[in-house]
């Protein structure tokens, strides 16, 4: 269930904003084992003259960059995983914006089960009464 938040510099542009989500949400699934049915994406573009990478604005650079910040439930994945997410989000959003500076950046957010949620249910909540009714009940019992 992961939220994902994309910041690109430039223009804002629907079509490039649909390729990058639909990307973005596939590699999500393929790297992370995430169900893109449970995925949000939010885009934002930000001018080039208001990023700034080293003091000095994009808008001379002739590049752009990007953010992206991608919140999953902690101990989902293995550092392996995160860090194959990561190289493949950047290849893949170089091929997307044609190319981007070195100072863009992945973060993969691990959040505790018991702080995140969908749907007014934590995650850890969801882990637990999706096993079997015998176990859920001691786990519960237990907490």
């Amino acid at each position: 269930m992961p939220f994902i938040h994309i910041k690109i510099s430039g223009e804002r542009d629907a079509a490039l904003a649909t390729r990058v989500a639909q990307r973005i949400t596939a590699l999500t699934q393929e790297r992370l084992r995430k169900n893109p049915a449970d995925t949000n994406v939010a885009i934002d573009f930000i001018a080039a003259d208001l990023w700034f990478i080293a003091n000095k604005p994009l808008a001379g650079e002739g590049a752009r960059a990007f953010y992206l910040n991608i919140s999953i439930t902690d101990e989902t994945n293995t550092k392996d995983e995160k860090a194959a997410f990561i190289a493949a989000v950047y290849t893949a959003m170089g091929e997307l914006l044609g190319g981007v500076h070195e100072k863009s950046y992945v973060l993969v957010a691990d959040t505790s089960g018991s702080a995140y949620g969908y749907g007014g249910i934590t995650q850890e909540e969801r882990y637990v009464f999706g096993k079997p009714a015998s176990i859920a009940r001691r786990l519960r019992a237990a907490s």
